[in-house]
């Protein structure tokens, strides 16, 4: 049992006054109103307008409010107002509120794309 005496959290609530240096891995849905120096990967992220994220954000889906300092790549995406990021976007669905600010590359991925493979080819053949 939890500290918390939940035995199913539906998520997971990083609270304003914490800071957490490292990365963080969750199954469940994340709520970050504090700061993160470290590389995110969860289900579905909710940042609030005042948090900081240091580092590259991996979530099915992502609303965006604070400050994110590295790439994302999102399913579906929401940036609202508030938002600042300096990173490039990868992206399935995309809703960016006017008043935010994104400086970094776009780019859209095909919902059932299939995975790129890269394969070296050697030529046996010397000349």
């Amino acid at each position: 049992m939890s500290a918390t005496g939940a035995k199913h959290t539906p998520f997971s609530l990083i609270g304003s006054d914490v800071t957490i240096t490292g990365n963080l891995s969750a199954s469940v849905d994340l709520h970050v109103d504090g700061a993160v120096e470290g590389d995110i990967c969860c289900a579905s992220l909710v940042q609030g307008p005042d948090s900081r994220i240091t580092g590259h954000v991996t979530a099915h889906s992502a609303r965006l409010a604070g400050l994110v300092d590295g790439s994302i790549t999102a399913e579906d995406l929401v940036v609202e107002s508030s938002a600042r990021i300096t990173g490039d976007v990868s992206y399935v669905s995309i809703s960016i509120e006017a008043g935010s600010r994104i400086e970094g590359r776009f780019s859209h991925q095909a919902k059932d794309a299939p995975t790129a493979e890269l394969k070296l080819i050697a030529n046996d053949s010397a000349g």
